[in-house]
């Protein structure tokens, strides 16, 4: 599907930036719908956070938004790391939390990366649409792919996050009737098919493909 940006649309800004995901050899944090993610010197981990009281009903928002808590402060991504693997690995007791120049959690808690990518993204506002942004992304693998993008602070309007995306989409032709696989659906069905089968088969995909990915206490994406 094509989506044409006007002359009043507003590019932000392009930037490259260089993704690494880890987690287990059975994949403990995946099968969770919990990523963990490097890019450049930066630790990141996107968690799904639980409907709230008021969002919209899950048949018609739920289809076209996914929503995620992204901790970037390393002890604490750390430490939730821990507490989603320590009911597979009964030796995993609290220790130090690492620090930024420090690796060796990695190993300790039997962490490897699963994929690696660089991605050349293009960023847009549309005219009317305040606090949202449009990310066109080109990865090195051969995939292109948009997404919508609303950022919510901590206890934010979701239900207004949520109309903003459906409305934006509707300016650009699309719906939630025709699904795009994000870029990390298509980089395990290419090269991890093995850890893509298992995904599916745990039904975690209806989420994965359109996993959000900008920082904020809370992120709403559509795409």
């Amino acid at each position: 599907m094509t989506v044409f940006l006007k002359r009043e649309d507003h590019c932000v800004g392009q930037k490259q930036f260089h993704d690494q995901y880890f987690d287990t050899p059975d994949f403990q944090l995946t099968l969770r719908d919990v990523w963990l993610r490097r890019r450049k010197l930066s630790w990141e981990l996107k968690c799904p956070i639980d409907p709230v009281n008021g969002a919209a009903e899950p048949g018609r928002e739920q289809s076209l938004c996914t929503r995620y808590k992204e901790i970037t402060n390393l002890p604490e991504i750390y430490q939730r790391v821990r507490e989603v693997i320590k009911d597979t690995r009964e030796d995993c007791d609290a220790d130090v939390p690492p620090s930024d120049e420090d690796d060796s959690w990695l190993s300790k808690l039997e962490l490897c990366c699963f994929a690696e990518f660089t991605t050349t993204r293009r960023s847009f506002t549309l005219k009317g649409e305040d606090g949202v942004k449009i990310d066109l992304d080109q990865a090195d693998f051969g995939y292109h792919v948009g997404e919508i993008e609303v950022l919510v602070p901590e206890g934010g309007d979701i239900q207004s996050a949520q109309e903003k995306i459906r409305h934006t989409a509707q300016r650009l032709g699309l719906n939630e009737e025709r699904r795009v696989e994000g870029k990390m659906t298509v980089y395990l069905k290419r090269y991890r098919p093995e850890q893509y089968a298992i995904l599916l088969s745990a039904h975690n995909f209806d989420e994965a493909e359109r996993r959000c990915r900008k920082s904020g206490p809370e992120t709403i994406c559509g795409g």
